[in-house]
């Protein structure tokens, strides 16, 4: 990149606002497709997926009145190893990818009867999960508690590093002539009511066929855009803690292990390299990430419920991040109702998990002006009032 002393200009088809794994995916399947392409974040690579766990849970993330997303979630989860096995390729780096399986337990009644409910609704839902008494589930990980009074084994919902992939999906990126503009998107460009691309906080112009937004909870914020037209999502604060498992202490954790305890949700995510991840709170904050001392106790304390052995790790890293929420906490993909501006948003707590369907979900409405149908209703329209109301 040459200093310049006035305003850059630069013209690309495409240009990604936003270099998370949400924009660097994007990114990477846009310039795949021959479409040249450029990606405006001043730290790539950064985003909410910093900070997530990573687990592909499609199954055992199943929520009530979300049947809708649970396709799109399950597409994306059967791409993943086919999406893993591309990445390396063409980054040269490995992503953390594990089939590794889930198992969901309860701790008390109460839990046992909201598992029980979650098997019948994913039973319906034609999902594979079977049910273990606790006994069972203490012989699959003996270091879970004695309490434990029974549990789903999900063997589909595998996880990922999201840092890895983060830097894997970047190298991919620049191999494939991505081009990186390291500065922020202080507004958007229109030209004639369509979008032309942004103008940059370092003065930079990008003129552009085609924009994608894809700065994740920040995508709300963009200057130069009307009211209507900016997509409604809200940061959702998401504490998680890291800890590092001895090798003395290994196999600690064969598979995630997650649980309700107390109304709230908690899992342990261990990884290949000894590091175990737990989370993660979900808090209506706004824009605040401080970790807090009552976040991380109650991760420690609901994860002492469930693995008592968890205390004596060593606590290597707390972080809070922000996922990007949504009014029914789905995504936003396709075109908006400006021409030439598409959304990549919204992917709440699905981000990762979603990260491979994105990717060709956008490809495709970007080469083709087609948006696949498993994504149909993820529109952005959905949200625009007078759309609403002609639907009503």
């Amino acid at each position: 990149m040459h200093a310049h002393r006035t305003p850059a200009q630069h013209t690309c088809d495409v240009l990604v606002i936003g270099g998370g794994v949400i924009g660097l995916v994007v990114a990477w399947r846009a310039a795949q497709r021959g479409l040249r392409t450029a990606v405006a974040d001043p730290a790539p690579g950064g985003g909410a997926a910093k900070v997530a766990a990573g687990m592909l849970a499609a199954v055992t993330e199943l929520h009530y009145g979300e049947q809708t997303l649970l396709a799109l979630n399950l597409a994306s989860a059967r791409r993943y190893p086919a999406f893993t096995a591309e990445l390396e390729e063409a980054s040269g780096q490995d992503t953390g990818y594990r089939a590794c399986g889930t198992l969901a337990v309860a701790l008390d009644a109460d839990d046992r009867a909201h598992l029980r409910e979650l098997h019948a609704l994913q039973q319906r839902s034609g999902l594979d999960a079977q049910w273990l008494t606790g006994r069972e589930c203490r012989r699959l990980e003996p270091m879970l508690a004695p309490g434990v009074r029974g549990g789903l084994r999900v063997d589909g919902d595998h996880q990922t590093d999201p840092r890895r992939l983060a830097r894997a999906l970047l190298t991919a990126c620049e191999r494939a002539g991505v081009v990186f503009h390291r500065s922020e998107a202080a507004r958007a460009v229109l030209a004639r009511g369509r979008a032309a691309g942004a103008e940059l906080a370092d003065g930079t112009r990008v003129v552009a066929g085609q924009t994608v937004l894809a700065a994740g909870s920040l995508s709300g914020r963009l200057a130069g855009l009307p009211e209507e037209v900016l997509p409604p999502v809200r940061p959702v604060k998401g504490q998680i803690l890291r800890l590092r498992v001895p090798r003395s202490h290994r196999p600690f954790l064969s598979r995630t292990v997650r649980a309700v305890v107390r109304g709230g949700p908690v899992y342990l995510v261990p990884r290949e390299n000894g590091e175990l991840v737990v989370g993660a709170t979900t808090e209506e904050l706004g824009w605040d990430t401080t970790v807090t001392a009552g976040g991380v106790y109650e991760l420690l304390r609901d994860a002492h419920e469930l693995v008592p052995g968890i205390t004596e790790l060593p606590l290597v890293e707390t972080l809070a991040g922000l996922r990007p929420g949504s009014p029914d906490n789905a995504p936003l993909l396709g075109p908006t109702e400006v021409p030439g501006l598409l959304a990549a948003t919204g992917h709440h707590r699905n981000g990762v998990l979603l990260t491979p369907v994105t990717g060709d979900v956008m490809a495709e409405v970007l080469a083709t002006g087609r948006l696949p149908d498993e994504a149909r209703p993820f529109s952005p329209l959905r949200f625009t009032p007078v759309l609403q109301e002609q639907s009503a």
